[in-house]
């Protein structure tokens, strides 16, 4: 990866370091570890960090004395070694989050299998067994995106929108998941329904998922997602572990 990374000047007082022009794995987790370095050395003048797919963002407080000494400092780091064989950041965690496929809580799983040249079950069996990673939030307060799923799953999105779905809807597209925190129009196909809540706002950390964090979306049964309904889990009975 010869040209990358880059480095871009946002504004006045931001800087944008690119690892690529779409995505990729390499490219996602360079983004990623580079943010988590440019947080353990707690750089003098920058006031906030956050990455998006394949580039992280530093955002410098306006009144600092020398911008360009940052700059010089942003591309030393770059050069010091090859973030795209880096490990991904410490403090990861691993989600299972019980998600009802099909039915009519989520009535497009099966045109979606079908874009995808898969059986339902298949469809199923693929979704629920890969183990995803939280690439970035973005869209809506604290929703995550998803991936990458197998090749198979490289489908477009709808032509037209669906006029809303639920909070907790799993939805599929361009071997992506997202996971609704709101409920909103998408032209992304509604696959699966969880009670998981990603956006909190009441709570001390208001976006559940963080960049890095992964993700199963094992199969459960309406009748299990509706008892956590009626319990009022925000989890919808996902559980979390360590795993770095």
């Amino acid at each position: 990866m010869p040209n990358w990374p880059e480095l871009c000047t946002i504004g006045t007082n931001g800087l944008l370091i690119r690892f690529g022009d779409q995505l990729s794995e390499p490219a996602n987790r360079a983004a990623l570890a580079f943010r988590a370095a440019v947080e353990r050395e707690g750089w003098s003048g920058v006031e906030e960090t956050s990455t998006s797919l394949v580039s992280a963002y530093l955002r410098v407080d306006p009144a600092f004395p020398d911008m360009d000494a940052l700059e010089a400092r942003t591309l030393a780091l770059m050069a010091s070694r090859d973030w795209f064989a880096e490990p991904l950041p410490e403090g990861r965690r691993l989600w299972r989050v019980p998600t009802v496929y099909g039915t009519d809580l989520a009535p497009q799983l099966e045109e979606a299998a079908d874009v995808a040249g898969l059986s339902v079950a298949e469809a199923i069996a693929t979704i629920s067994g890969t183990q995803v990673r939280v690439q970035t939030i973005g869209f809506a307060p604290g929703q995550p995106y998803l991936g990458a799923l197998p090749e198979a799953w490289n489908i477009p999105r709808q032509t037209a929108l669906t006029d809303k779905v639920p909070i907790g809807a799993l939805t599929v597209a361009i071997r992506q998941l997202t996971l609704f925190s709101v409920s909103t129009p998408t032209g992304w196909r509604h696959v699966g329904q969880t009670g998981f809540r990603a956006f909190r706002p009441d709570a001390d950390d208001p976006f559940v998922l963080r960049p890095g964090d992964e993700v199963l979306f094992q199969e459960t049964t309406p009748e299990q997602y509706h008892r956590y309904q009626d319990a009022g889990d925000p989890d919808g009975g996902a559980v979390a572990e360590q795993i770095a």
